[in-house]
């Protein structure tokens, strides 16, 4: 069992399989992209399946692969159907901007993918185009459907909010719900790297979202355990098919409850998305380490797991490593 020096027991492993990404969201990277790992630079899919054999044995219990974009990396969904395999794995799960899901998606579910989470923040296609800076809504749209019409368990819409930006969205996304079985989930934006500056005063609070929300439609919060929904707390509109979920990491941080780690693209094992220190599984791995040695650095990485993210203090200070070198 993995369990940190504040009691918490980690069962959930987020696994960047790359940093590179098809789209340039205003939030996430410049138009021109980010310096790319090489490709020696990335774990290779052995290295990565070997890491979370012995993770699984210490009690990881969920794998969520993300990227960058996960799916621009070839030969994802044959990893999936590696890591979902793996023994003591009980969820396998995706974020995926939706660009190359359709193709893939029937692939990804026979896998073993039972969660997707696909980021959509906006049902406006030149609004889309303006935010990403790629005129792709159209494709994105055609992979939630896809998605729709499979038996996934779970299918949630991820939706960035930002202050006068596409906050005035929120009751389309929020209604989608009365005709989609899906999880609709409003995040707030946290500071990342080069575009740290542009999310600052942008934050929707989860309170107000839910306020607007309510204001226009009748809605009620659900009672469901935390270790099945996450993050997120989880409401319905009264008759509707589907459910809205706030995450609110900047206004109502739910660290206390943290059951994850990460590890990026490049090798590098992090106790918290917004805290730098790193353990480098890479480099242990090509230095011929065995099961002992990356059982210790999962050991290590409990030991220097911090307590929260410490958005809101003074002396905060923003990642050195931009939302796509970490995985979304």
């Amino acid at each position: 069992m993995l369990v940190d020096r504040f009691g918490r027991v980690i069962t959930y492993i987020r696994v960047s399989v790359t940093d590179r990404c098809n789209l340039r969201c205003l939030y996430c990277m410049p138009e021109e992209g980010m310096p790319w790992f090489a490709g020696p630079d990335l774990l290779n899919f052995d290295e990565i399946a070997r890491v979370l054999a012995v993770g699984a044995r210490l009690g990881l219990r969920k794998i969520r692969i993300t990227g960058g974009e996960p799916l621009v990396r070839p030969g994802v969904p044959e990893l999936a159907a590696r890591l979902a395999a793996l023994p003591g794995v009980t969820a396998l799960a995706m974020t995926t901007n939706g660009v190359l899901l359709a193709p893939h998606v029937e692939e990804l579910y026979r896998a073993g993918v039972c969660s997707l989470n696909i980021s959509l923040d906006t049902l406006q296609p030149a609004r889309f185009m303006q935010m990403t800076r790629r005129d792709l809504f159209a494709r994105v749209w055609e992979g939630i459907e896809k998605a729709a019409g499979l038996p996934f368990p779970k299918v949630k819409i991820n939706v960035v909010l930002a202050r006068g930006v596409n906050d005035d969205e929120i009751l389309d996304f929020a209604r989608l719900t009365r005709t989609h079985a899906f999880e609709v989930r409003f995040i707030e934006p946290m500071p990342f790297g080069p575009t740290a500056a542009w999310q600052e005063g942008r934050v929707v609070p989860a309170a107000e979202i839910l306020d607007r929300i309510a204001r226009e439609e009748e809605i009620a919060e659900l009672d469901i355990p935390q270790d099945t929904r996450g993050p997120a707390r989880l409401y319905r509109l009264r008759g509707a098919r589907g459910m809205v979920g706030l995450i609110s990491p900047v206004s109502r941080e739910f660290c206390q409850l943290c059951n994850r780690i990460r590890l990026t693209a490049d090798g590098k094992l992090r106790g918290c998305l917004m805290a730098d220190g790193e353990l480098d599984f890479r480099a242990a791995l090509r230095n011929g380490a065995g099961e002992p040695e990356i059982e210790g650095l999962f050991l290590e990485a409990m030991a220097r797991k911090p307590e929260r993210h410490y958005i809101n203090e003074e002396d905060f200070v923003v990642p050195g490593r931009g939302m796509s070198q970490i995985g979304g």
